[in-house]
C-alpha cells in the first residue's frame, strides 16, 4: 500500500464573515491510498486559527502518516491523537479503500437517493443589507432552519434582523439558531442572552470563548437560551477531560465537527457521553471540500438524528470537487446519477 497527499486551496464564492474575521480561502489536504488497482481518498481539513492541529509541522506529520501507512489505521490513530483532522482523513481513506466504490463509504437510503438529510441554512456575518439578502435567499430556497453568525457587527442591528424574521415567521415556521463563535464577554453575555430569549431562538453556539467553564455553566443554568458547545470541544482528546467538561458545564447541545474532534471515532466518543448526560447534539462540517463533506454526510445519516444538521457548506466554493451532493429545499441529497470529478487529485 502507498499513500500520498496533495494540498488544495478552496476559494469562497463570496467572503464568509465570522467574529474571527473574513474568510476568502480555506486550505485542505487530500490523502490518497493506493493498493493494487484500488484507491482510497480522504480529506484532512485542518482549519487555520481554529484547529487543535494548526501547528507548523502539520505537513510533516501528514508525510509521517504516509510513510507509516502500512502499520494500519488503529496504530496511526493512536499516534496522531493531537492531529484530529489527519485522523479523520485517515479514517475516510481507509474506509474508501475498502469500499466497492471510493466515494460510497456508508451505503444507505441516503446514498441510494431515497432519503435526504435535513440541514440548516447558513447566514454569514456582514452588513445589514447582505445578511437580509442571504436570509431572503435561504427562505426562498425552502430552508426551515436558519443559522446566523452573530457577534461581528452591532448587536442591536443583529437583534433587529432577528426581530424582522420573527415578525414574518413563527418558531414553528422557521427555527432560528445563532452562532457567536465566542464573541460575547463575561460582562455582557447574560444581557445579550436575555434579549435573544425574547425571539424564540432555538439555541446559541459558543456564546463566550472556550475555557471559561464556570461562566459557561452559569449561562447554561440561567436557561435563557439553550447553549450548544462548539469550540469548547476542540483539543479535548482524553475521555476524562470530555466527561469533566460535560459534568461541570451541563450544556444543552454539542456541535460535532469530525475534522476538529478526531473524526468518526472522536465524534462517537462525544455522542456516547452526550447520551449518558442526556445532551442533544448534531453534526456540522468544518468547511471541508465535497470529499470530506460527503464522508460526514454519509456517516451522519447512519446516526438517524432527526434534527437539521450543519451540512450545507458544499456550495460555498468556486473550485470545489464536483460531486453528487445537492441541496434542495433545505435538504441535502445524494444524486447517485451524478458523477464525481476528481482529476486534480
Amino acid at each position: 500500500m502507498k499513500a500520498s497527499f496533495k494540498k488544495h486551496v478552496l476559494q469562497f464564492i463570496s467572503p464568509g464573515g465570522t467574529s474571527r474575521g473574513i474568510l476568502t480561502t480555506k486550505e485542505t489536504w487530500f490523502l490518497v491510498l493506493r493498493d493494487g488497482n484500488k484507491t482510497g481518498i480522504g480529506e484532512c481539513g485542518m482549519f487555520r486559527g481554529l484547529s487543535y492541529d494548526d501547528v507548523p509541522d502539520y505537513e510533516q506529520r501528514l508525510q509521517w502518516a504516509c510513510l507509516h501507512i502500512g502499520k494500519g489505521l488503529d496504530f496511526l490513530l493512536g499516534e496522531l491523537r493531537d492531529y484530529p483532522s489527519i485522523q479523520f482523513g485517515l479514517e475516510q481513506a481507509f474506509r474508501s479503500l475498502e469500499a466497492e466504490y471510493p466515494f460510497l463509504l456508508y451505503p444507505s437510503a441516503f446514498t441510494d437517493a431515497v432519503e435526504p438529510i435535513p440541514i440548516n441554512g447558513l447566514i454569514w456575518m456582514g452588513n445589514r443589507e447582505s445578511m437580509e439578502e442571504q436570509l431572503r435567499q435561504k427562505v426562498a430556497m425552502g430552508f426551515h432552519c436558519l443559522k446566523l453568525k452573530i457577534g461581528a457587527i452591532d448587536f442591536n442591528t443583529e437583534l433587529d434582523i432577528l426581530r424582522g424574521i420573527r415578525a414574518d415567521y413563527s418558531k414553528d415556521e422557521i427555527e432560528l439558531r445563532v452562532d457567536a463563535n465566542g464573541a460575547f464577554g463575561p460582562e455582557d453575555a447574560f444581557r445579550k442572552l436575555e434579549q435573544l430569549a425574547t425571539l424564540d431562538i432555538h439555541s446559541i453556539e459558543q456564546p463566550v470563548k472556550p475555557g471559561q467553564y464556570q461562566l459557561m455553566k452559569s449561562l447554561c443554568e440561567a436557561g435563557l437560551v439553550d447553549i450548544a458547545l462548539d469550540e469548547e470541544l476542540i483539543g479535548l482528546t482524553a475521555e476524562t477531560k470530555k466527561r469533566e467538561l460535560l459534568q461541570i458545564v451541563k450544556p444543552h447541545y454539542l456541535i460535532l465537527k469530525p475534522s476538529l474532534v478526531g473524526g468518526f471515532r472522536g465524534s462517537r466518543e462525544w455522542i456516547t457521553l452526550a447520551r449518558e448526560f442526556e445532551i442533544g447534539w448534531w453534526v456540522t462540517s468544518a468547511l471541508e471540500s465535497n470529499i470530506g463533506l460527503n464522508a460526514i454526510a454519509q456517516w451522519t445519516f447512519t446516526l438517524q438524528n432527526p434534527m437539521p444538521q450543519g451540512l450545507g457548506t458544499g456550495q460555498l466554493f468556486s473550485n470545489n470537487v464536483e460531486s453528487p451532493l445537492e441541496v434542495t429545499y433545505g435538504e441535502l441529497w445524494y444524486r447517485k446519477d451524478k458523477t464525481w470529478k476528481t482529476n486534480f487529485i
